[in-house]
Formats: C-alpha cells, structure tokens, sequence
C-alpha cells in the first residue's frame, strides 16, 4: 500500500456537486492499493499513521500524534499513486489492485483506521469522480509505502 498524508487545516470531498465528508484539523490520506497488499499492510500503516509526530506541540514543534492532537481524517482512494512513468508519456497503471482487491482492501483499511483513531473517519467513494479541496497546513506532506518499511 502507498499513502501520501497530509496535515491539513480543513479538507473535502464532492462527488457530482455534494460534499460526501469533510473535515477540520488533521489528515488527508490519498491511498493506493496494489495486488499483493493485505492485512499486514493495513496493520503496519493504521499503528503509523495515528503515531506519527506531525502536529506541533506547545512550543510549536512537531511533536504530537493525531490521536495527541485530537484531528480528524479523511482518507480518499487514489488508485494513480502506483503509475509507472518509466516507458513514455502515458502513465502505467499496471500495478494498481483491480476493484475486486482493492475495494474490500480500501474499506477494511478505512474500518482499522476508524477503529484506530477512536472515532468515525471521512472517506471518499471508491472509483468515483471526487473532487477534493485541501488546505495543507506546513505544508506538511509525508509519503509512505508498504513495500518500503525498512
């Protein structure tokens, strides 16, 4: 699994004109699904992702979690983070999980961050056309990816 996480001040997703989630402070999450991804993938990055120090502390210092923090967040499938730019000007896909895998994958992932951060998550509809609005506060913008956790 790939994820881009972004510390956010406030963040939406619209699909064909209404806004389905929205958040105040805390993370946009972008997350894309590959064929061999699994539970252990999911485990590994919901411990990561409530843990991570990216909200500043009382001297202004990137010190606290999200659950420290007491943010939100909003996680938004994003199937083009596994393109291959490798061969041309046309983006490859190829790596990306098909629907069969990827859309149980995304919404146990969306379940065990939910479950991890101790209240409901925003989400997105997984292959619609979203369209999602942002203020990254920093800007703050990690990426992280399963594949290389050492």
């Amino acid at each position: 699994m790939r994820i881009v996480v972004q510390r956010v001040s406030h963040a939406s997703v619209t699909i064909e004109g209404q806004c389905k989630s929205s958040i105040g402070k805390g993370m946009l999450i972008l997350v894309g699904i590959e064929e061999s991804d699994g539970q252990e993938d999911i485990d590994w990055l919901c411990k990561k992702i409530v843990n991570l120090r990216i909200f500043d502390d009382e001297n202004g210092v990137m010190n606290k979690s999200i659950l420290e923090d007491g943010g939100e967040i909003l996680v938004i499938s994003q199937f083009t983070l596994h393109a291959s730019t490798k061969k041309g000007n046309r983006p490859s896909y190829i790596k990306a999980a098909k629907p069969e895998i990827s859309v149980p994958l995304y919404e146990r992932f969306c379940k065990d961050l939910s479950r991890a951060l101790g209240k409901e998550i925003g989400t997105g509809t997984f292959g619609a056309d979203m369209k999602v609005e942002l203020l990254n506060d920093g800007p703050v913008t990690i990426c992280m990816d399963t594949k290389n956790k050492e």
